[in-house]
Order: structure tokens, then sequence, then C-alpha cells
């Protein structure tokens, strides 16, 4: 959790941005991440130089060319720790003419965020704005990973509290959620094909940190972690610095963070390639219908992506991997034979977990859409014997545009610092999803229907046409009221009529 000092420090720079005349949040997370980058491949050279200089040895490795460029300019002057000293239009010209075009020929560490560096674009328009930008990243404490990925978390939550562009962002806390449920394991490999900031797989990498440590004791599991377990595709450049940079300030040197459009042709190659995947993806995103994946139109004959990428998802993973991912509700129900054959291809031929339906107003003030997580695994030859449903009724924020926090901090999320009172329950339901999908083989399948959360076996799934919406199969418990008898009632409104006649008769009579 960064503390309220950087976090005023942080809103001081987006604060100078906006004045500065840059008011769109995703250029303005662009701007920072590409200074970001520049700072931590300077930081890194720095610490070479020192190893080299304690060891007496030759440096492994540069960041930045040693000498002179062909004008006589010292490359060195591109470096952080140089650069941030010079006068502001020094400093403007020293990026714009000679680190920019160095960044997009060069590639800086050959990670995936330099890859994506070939067409940054310089956009900060005046020395002043830069020199206090770059004065004011370097007062910001960042001494350790959890600090910058907190640090560009919170940048990150500016671009959803910004308005047209928060579709880039799924809350923090149901990915938390959609990670828990999963449990990521030393070893998997773990894809987003809608990554976006590449939120789904910073939180499966916090996770693999927390839950097994040891995992990074090795040389091999070390690089593993590093360079092949994370694998996010967008066709959106921007999305690819930005998402790449959330992961190396989180500490995973090399994601394979690439441009590819999931649902395209180009991606029908890749088949049964992770153990799990996590997302949110488009869900009424532009379709290029013509170069959309032969294989994914053969297992569903839609233009919908929703549907889509539910097939690309299952094509993605290799039999026994997993899957928690968002879908709007109308891929529940809808009744479109490619609706139906895909619900019918979840629960027939592979394993679906579970369905969990989510408050209509998590995505607010962006989208009203009601959605819900699906849970499966694919195994090819089924597996489904029951299904697990459960009714989110709050996910600890409030459920109007505002999204304000409805308990303290360490109430909040999947995991919180503190067990919830049954009160607290009431507003964050998420502690319990975890709790009750622990017990769905055991206790959860003897609860009733008229309960939070149920199981439903896949015959009575089947004998609705594969419906899975959750209010299909919730029964409601409507309260018993006596009524008195029908002419007991009657002959009360008579006695009642009567009166007021009377009161209207004595009425009159006091008038006049």
């Amino acid at each position: 959790m960064i503390t309220g000092t950087v976090r005023s420090q942080i809103d001081s720079i987006w604060d100078a941005f906006w004045s500065g005349g840059i008011s769109n949040p995703i250029e303005v997370i662009e701007q920072i991440t590409y200074l970001l980058f520049l700072k931590r491949l300077d930081e890194n050279q720095l610490l070479e130089e020192r190893r080299a200089s304690d060891l007496g040895q030759s440096m492994r490795r540069t960041y930045f060319p040693e000498g002179n460029d062909d004008a006589g300019q010292p490359y060195s002057d591109m470096r952080w720790s140089r650069f941030k000293n010079f006068a502001p239009q020094q400093m403007f010209d020293v990026l714009d003419k000679r680190v920019f075009p160095f960044l997009r020929t060069v590639g800086g560490d050959q990670t995936s965020f330099s890859r994506h560096m070939e067409d940054a674009r310089f956009t900060i328009p005046t020395p002043n704005l830069l020199h206090r930008v770059v004065d004011m990243l370097d007062e910001v404490e960042m001494d350790d990973r959890d600090t910058k990925g907190d640090l560009y978390e919170y940048m990150l939550s500016k671009i959803a509290s910004a308005g047209e562009n928060g579709q880039f962002r799924t809350p923090r806390h149901i990915i938390q959620l959609m990670v828990e449920l999963t449990a990521p394991q030393p070893g998997e490999s773990i894809c987003d094909p809608a990554c976006g900031t590449a939120g789904f797989l910073v939180a499966a990498g916090e996770h693999l940190r927390d839950n097994h440590p040891e995992m990074l004791m090795s040389d091999a599991s070390r690089n593993h972690f590093n360079n092949k377990m994370f694998h996010g595709y967008d066709f959106d450049n921007t999305m690819l610095r930005i998402g790449s940079m959330n992961m190396l300030l989180h500490g995973v040197e090399n994601p394979a963070i690439e441009y590819k459009d999931s649902l395209s042709e180009e991606a029908s190659g890749d088949i049964e390639l992770y153990d799990l995947i996590l997302a949110n993806p488009p869900f009424a995103g532009s379709l290029d219908y013509e170069n959309t994946a032969k294989n994914l139109q053969q297992v569903v004959k839609t233009k919908k992506t929703e549907l889509l990428f539910l097939a690309a998802f299952i094509r993605l993973l290799k039999v026994g991997g997993r899957a928690a991912v968002i879908v709007p509700d109308g891929v529940l129900f809808g009744s479109s034979n490619a609706h139906k054959s895909l619900r019918k291809m979840l629960v027939e031929d592979h394993k679906l977990d579970a369905v969990i339906s989510l408050p209509s107003g998590v995505f607010r003030p962006y989208a009203g859409v009601s959605t819900a997580i699906l849970v499966f695994t694919k195994t090819n030859s089924g597996g489904t014997d029951n299904v697990w449903f459960y009714d989110m009724q709050a996910d600890g924020m409030s459920l109007d545009d505002k999204r304000t926090e409805l308990l303290d901090s360490d109430k909040l999320g999947a995991v919180p610092a503190i067990a919830l009172t049954e009160e607290e329950h009431k507003k964050n339901n998420l502690p319990d999803v975890l709790a009750r999908w622990g017990e769905r083989d055991g206790s959860e399948a003897s609860r009733e229907r008229t309960e939070q959360s149920f199981v439903v076996p896949k015959a009575d799934i089947a004998a609705q046409d594969y419906d899975l919406s959750l209010n299909r199969y919730k029964e409601i418990v409507y309260e018993e009221i006596e009524y008195d008898p029908p002419l007991q009632i009657i002959a009360e409104l008579s006695e009642l009529e009567n009166e007021i006649q009377a009161g209207l008769k004595e009425l009159e009579g006091m008038l006049g």
C-alpha cells in the first residue's frame, strides 16, 4: 500500500500534466511510463557498474552506449542520473532529439517492454513541464518492488477514474478473487488473451510470490517466472507498453506481452499452450469477421466477441488447464444456437466448475451490464457432475457510479486482513465466495437453492437447455402472511364506509 506522501506526489505529477496541456489520461500514463523506463534503465546500469567495480571485472551488459555519438555528444547525457540535472531546455532537447530516437532503434534492455518502444512518441509539450515532471518523479521513493508496483497501480487507477478509458481496468478486488479461485502454481504458464494493463497477470505473480516464495530460490524456477510464465495478448500498442511496464515494476523481468488479436486467423495456431487463463475480454468489441480464426468459427458460428473469446480460451488451454473469466449475463442464457452450443460444450465436453453472479454495479460508472465469472477446466472428455452457483450481492463498494468503499481497507478484498462479521459480510461477499468455493465438493452440496450459494446437478442444467443463469435455479422463499377471512374484511370495509359517511354528514352540519 503506498503512503499518503507518495499518493500526494503522484497526484501532483498528474495535475502537472493536466495543467500543462495533456488531459488524455492514457497519454499521461504513457509519458510517465517512458520516463520510469528510462529511470529503471539507468538504475540497472548503475548497479552493473557498481558490481563490476566491486569485483574488479568488466561489465556483463550495458544499457547505454559508451563514448560519444556522431555529433560528438556523450551518450551518458541520455541517462536519468545525468539529464535530471539539466536546465529545462537542455533536458527537453536531449529527450526529444536523442533519447526517444535511441529507444525506438535500440530497444533498451531487450525485454518485452523494450520491444514495444519501437513507436514510442515523446509528447510532453514544453521544457518546463518536462523539468517539473522529472523533478517530481525523482523525488518519489521507489526503493522496492512493492512500492514500485503499488505506485504504478495507483496511477492506473486514475485511468479508470478519468472516465472513458475505464474499460481497460477490471476492479482489482475482482481480479484478486479470480486469482484466489484458481490458485496459480509454480511451473504453470498463465495467459490473459485480452490483457490491457496486465492486471490479471500482475495479480497472479503477486499471489505466487506470497504463497510460493521458494519458487524464486532456484535459477530454473526464477527464470521460468521472469521469462516463460506470463503471457498477454493485446492489439493496442499503448496497452502493451503499459501492461509490460506494470509487470516490470512488479518484478517480472520479461513477460511475453505480445501484439496479437486473439480472435484472428494469425492466432489460430495457438492451441493448448497454457495451464491457466484469467481474463475479462471485450463484451462488444469491434470484430473483423473476415479475419476471424476459422477454427473458432467452426466451434461457434457467431460475430459476438464474448462467445468467440470463450471459444478461444478453450482452444488456448492445455488439457487439464483451467480458466476464470468474466462474461456478460447474455452468455449464460442467450437463446441463439451459438450461445446454446457453447454452453453445452462447457458442460458436456469439459468441466464447468462454477458460475458466480456479480452485482450489476461492479463496472460502474463505465458500464451497468450484469456479468458473471465462469470457472471451468478443459478436459475434452466431460467431467461436469455438478455446477456451483454463487449469488454475489456486494463487493465491498457501493454499487452506484461513485463506487465508494463501504468498509475499512483491512476488511475489503477477497482476503481481508480481518475476519468479517455477519453484518460486514453483507457489504463484502468476496471472502465468503472463497470460503464456500473450498467446500463446493463437500458441505455446499447440502445447501438449499434458497441460499446464497448452492450446487446444481448436470442433469438439471441439461434439462434447462444448458441455461446457466443463476435465477433459473435459485428458489425464492415467499413470506407467508395471514389474512382475515374475506367476509370479515368486507364487513370491516363496510363499517369503515359507514364511519366515513357519518363523518361527512357531521362536517356538513358544522359548515352550515
